[in-house]
């Protein structure tokens, strides 16, 4: 699905030049899930950024399901996030002035989706991601972890292959940080590939493989071992 070769980032100013990602090599093949780790300021955010086409690297090749995206405008590379990708953020990133139902309708709108088959799919995912009975609430009107079950909604109304989260436990205690994860681990098992940068051991267990950063480069890339803990949340 993703291959990246001698990949880098740099950001530069009129006096500083820093050096994000350098030469990164990287291949992530369609149903794995992969964890990215590494301590803060080590590039995982810029990387997921640019897997994600929010940003662009300043040299290097991605090939994104066997095509180079190198070349893509801002509006190729649009409908490729639209049509591909789903992102969690930390920060849920819902919009207070619509209903649960509205947010995770949103993406569809974008895509010229009709209404019928919006509203069935939406329903759909709700009932999937277990938050439907708060479909008419707004996001301020849920808990933390009631939100992030509509952001994955959100990221999954669209049928995307590859699913982007950002630290997508952050905001949350522990045991609905469990129950995103296991979320996800299931959304995985159900063919969903799935690419997520955290801080937590624990989290990176429910992963197949593991990725660690440091000051821009990969350190590591193995096949982890998913904990019993993780297959059976």
């Amino acid at each position: 699905m993703i291959k990246i070769t001698n990949l880098s980032r740099v950001f530069r100013t009129l006096d500083l030049e820093t050096t994000a990602l350098s030469n990164i090599n990287l291949t992530v093949n369609d149903g794995e899930f992969v964890a990215i780790m590494g301590p803060s300021g080590c590039g995982k955010s810029t990387l997921l950024s640019i897997l994600g086409m929010l940003d662009s690297a300043t040299s290097g090749c991605f090939e994104f399901a066997g095509t180079d995206i190198a070349g893509f405008n801002e509006k190729q590379l649009a409908q490729v996030r639209k049509t591909s990708i789903g992102f969690v953020f930390q920060s849920f990133n819902l919009i207070d002035e619509l209903t649960v139902f509205e947010n995770v309708e949103l993406p569809l709108q974008y895509q010229n989706i009709a209404k019928a088959e919006r509203k069935q799919r939406v329903e759909a995912i709700l009932k999937r991601v277990a938050i439907d009975h708060r479909s008419d609430h707004f996001p301020q009107q849920l808990s933390g972890g009631q939100q992030q079950r509509v952001a994955v909604a959100r990221a999954l109304v669209g049928k995307p292959k590859l699913i982007l989260a950002d630290e997508p436990t952050g905001n949350l205690d522990s045991k609905n940080g469990d129950e995103i994860m296991a979320m996800l681990r299931e959304l995985n098992k159900a063919g969903t590939t799935v690419i997520m940068v955290t801080h937590s051991e624990k989290e990176a267990n429910y992963a197949d493989r593991l990725v660690r950063l440091f000051d821009g480069q990969i350190m590591l890339d193995k096949a982890t071992q998913v904990s019993q803990t993780a297959e059976v949340a």
